[in-house]
C-alpha cells in the first residue's frame, strides 16, 4: 500500500531530526518551515526549549509578505542571521525538517551562512 504525501513527509521530517540531534548535541538548532504561501526560521535551544531567534516571510520590514519564493527566503535567512548575532549565536545546525534542501530552503540556508552563521 502507498504511503500519502503526507506520512512520507512526516517520516522524512523524523528521520533528518534524528539524525542531526544525535551528531549535534549541544549546538542551537536552525529549524526551518514553508508553506505555500510564507518561510519562517528560528533559532532553537533545545536544552532549555527556548526561541533565541526568528524571522518570517510575515514580517512586514522585508517587504515579501505573502510570498514564499527564492528572494522571500534569502531575505528571512539574512535576518535571521542578523538576529542571530545579536543574540550572540554563531553556530548551528540546519534542520530542514521534511524539505527537500532545494530552491527556497537551500537560499535561506545560503543567505544566513553569508551572514555569519556556522553550520
Amino acid at each position: 500500500m502507498a504511503n500519502s504525501k503526507r506520512q512520507l513527509f512526516l517520516k522524512r521530517r523524523l528521520r533528518v531530526r534524528n539524525k542531526l540531534s544525535k551528531m549535534n548535541s549541544g549546538r542551537v538548532r536552525l529549524s526551518v518551515h514553508r508553506s505555500n504561501k510564507n518561510i519562517s526560521a528560528q533559532l532553537i535551544d533545545d536544552s532549555q526549549g527556548r526561541t533565541l531567534a526568528s524571522a518570517s516571510s510575515l514580517e512586514k520590514d522585508l517587504g515579501v509578505v505573502g510570498k514564499n519564493n527564492v528572494d522571500a527566503a534569502s531575505k528571512v535567512g539574512s535576518k535571521l542571521a542578523e538576529r542571530a548575532k545579536l543574540a550572540g549565536v554563531e553556530t548551528c545546525y540546519f534542520d530542514r525538517g521534511g524539505f527537500l534542501f532545494h530552491g527556497g530552503i537551500k537560499a535561506l540556508a545560503d543567505a544566513a551562512r553569508e551572514g555569519g552563521l556556522k553550520f
